[in-house]
């Protein structure tokens, strides 16, 4: 039932946050046998697909602004216009960038290929 409700909440294939109100408000008004289940199900549900549009990217330095802008037009074009996305300063890269999106990584970091260069040795 939960995954049912969860196609529910797409409108023009994004998120939408006033029907994801709705379905909640319903259930809690109805009462169906089990719906704090449900209801627990569903917002691991929701968590998930807000994960899947959020991108999280990682540089050991701040980017300049035309950069950050092509990293963003390249990630909407591949995972779609309503993807969040959040930059973060990490030193501990060394340099380069790690991207997060879902379950999705690309680590191109100096820290990262050292570890796999100290692996293959």
């Amino acid at each position: 039932m939960a995954r049912a409700l969860l196609r529910a909440s797409f409108s023009n294939g994004e998120l939408d946050a006033n029907r994801v109100r709705a379905i909640v408000k319903s259930l809690i008004d109805q009462k169906p046998r089990h719906y704090l289940n449900i209801l627990e199900f569903y917002k691991r549900l929701l968590r998930f697909e807000l994960e899947k549009r959020t991108a999280i990217i990682e540089t050991a330095t701040d980017l300049p602004l035309d950069s950050a802008t092509e990293i963003i037009n390249n990630l909407k074009r591949q995972y779609g216009t309503d993807l969040d996305t959040q930059f973060a300063v990490n030193p501990e890269l060394l340099g380069g960038m790690r991207i997060r999106v879902g379950n999705d990584v690309w680590d191109s970091s100096v820290r990262n290929r050292l570890h796999r260069l100290q692996q293959q040795l």
